[in-house]
């Protein structure tokens, strides 16, 4: 049986002030046509579909259109909620969806039962665990646990998961797959994710031992943990300029007899590329250096010009409309310098004291033509005392 793994979706999000929904569209109907031409049974859905947990219009209509396309060709959806989604709203309308197998998880209640499947090789059984914290945990089991009312149940992640994933009593001998919304231990984070203060949020790999694949979400770098088969797929699209330089993929896996899972990548491209570029302004502003390049991309620009460009980034646009950030990397950008109390104040005059400002400022010497306007400047202004 064969399943795409897909996460962090994002769906409404906005980078830099740049709304993504029109990339977002884009590349879910390039997952829809993987799922078609990799003839996958079934899409694992690990979390964080929506950006905010109470999601635009617009996010929750494109959502739908992927669910009812994904539907329409038969093949079978397994959706956990992630941090960023409210559990409650994701789930609503899921016993109607289990019509179409579309399995949405619910709002953790202390039991997950696995969704039974069958192919060539027996039986396979998903299990969808929502993204858990111990208060989710203890809230849900605490008619059962002893001493809930003083402080008892889990007080971790680690303890969280590992009471909710014992109680799906899941069969070791069986092959079984995990569909979940956590950060283990040992995953490299990048700049577009929640980060918890001390790893309050990690949870360990072994948790997971009973489940031959583990459909991960929450982290946006594609990787695996411990383990080929717990896994993270990233995200579907860029979010974020230390995203850059990867290769997005959906994971395409495919389960065969128990202890055999082929694990592949299949690369997706987005409308526009989230790119850096670097040089000064003229340079990146010249034709021979846009050539090959899509001038439509997500950037940002650094410039290494020593003077600050004027209405930079209005005028960068006329060139690249989609720049998203402006720096600059020069002498005065290159080192940071404390501005010292200048000496002997008395003895200075107001130019020489400006100029040893200028310099600590920038890391360079003033020039000729603004030595002469400061002059001006300073005269005018004892004129007018």
């Amino acid at each position: 049986m064969k399943f795409l793994h897909i996460s962090d979706l994002h769906l409404g999000k906005r980078v830099n002030g740049f709304s993504m929904l029109e990339d977002q569209k884009y590349i879910l109907n390039q997952i829809l046509l993987i799922a078609e031409a990799k003839r996958a049974d079934g899409v694992l859905i690990a979390g964080d579909i929506y950006d905010r947990q109470v999601p635009s219009a617009e996010a929750v209509q494109l959502f739908d259109w992927f669910l009812t396309g994904l539907a329409d060709m038969g093949k079978k959806v397994f959706v956990v909620s992630g941090n960023h989604d409210s559990a409650e709203r994701l789930s609503f309308g899921a016993r109607l969806m289990r019509g179409q197998e579309v399995y949405l998880s619910p709002v953790y209640d202390g039991e997950i039962s696995g969704i039974r499947l069958e192919d060539e090789f027996g039986e396979l059984f998903v299990y969808l665990l929502p993204f858990v914290k111990p208060a989710v945990v203890r809230h849900a089991l605490e008619g059962e646990m002893e001493g809930a009312q003083s402080g008892g149940g889990p007080q971790t992640c680690q303890e969280a998961v590992e009471l909710a994933v014992a109680r799906m009593g899941a069969d070791g001998a069986r092959r079984n797959i995990l569909v979940a919304h956590q950060f283990v231990t040992g995953a490299g984070r990048c700049e577009s994710e929640d980060a918890s203060v001390g790893g309050l949020d990690n949870v360990d790999a072994g948790v997971f031992d009973a489940f031959d694949y583990v459909a991960l979400g929450h982290i946006h770098s594609p990787q695996w943990v411990k383990r080929e088969t717990l896994r993270y797929c990233g995200t579907p699209l860029k979010y974020s300029f230390s995203e850059s330089e990867q290769e997005k993929s959906v994971t395409v896996v495919e389960m065969r007899e128990k202890g055999n899972v082929e694990v592949m990548q299949v690369p997706l491209k987005g409308i526009r590329d989230m790119r850096r570029i670097k040089g000064s302004y003229l340079e990146v502003m010249a034709e021979a250096f846009c050539q090959g390049r899509n001038k439509e991309d997500y950037l940002q620009i650094t410039l290494t010009d020593e003077e600050d460009v004027p209405e930079g980034v209005a005028r960068l646009r006329t060139n690249y409309p989609n720049l998203m950030q402006l720096s600059y990397d020069n002498r005065r950008t290159g080192e940071n310098r404390y501005v010292e109390v200048a000496k002997d104040i008395e003895n200075k005059s107001e130019l020489a004291l400006f100029e040893e400002f200028y310099e600590m400022q920038n890391n360079q010497p003033m020039g000729a033509e603004q030595k002469e306007f400061v002059r001006e400047l300073i005269e005018i202004l004892k004129e007018t005392r």
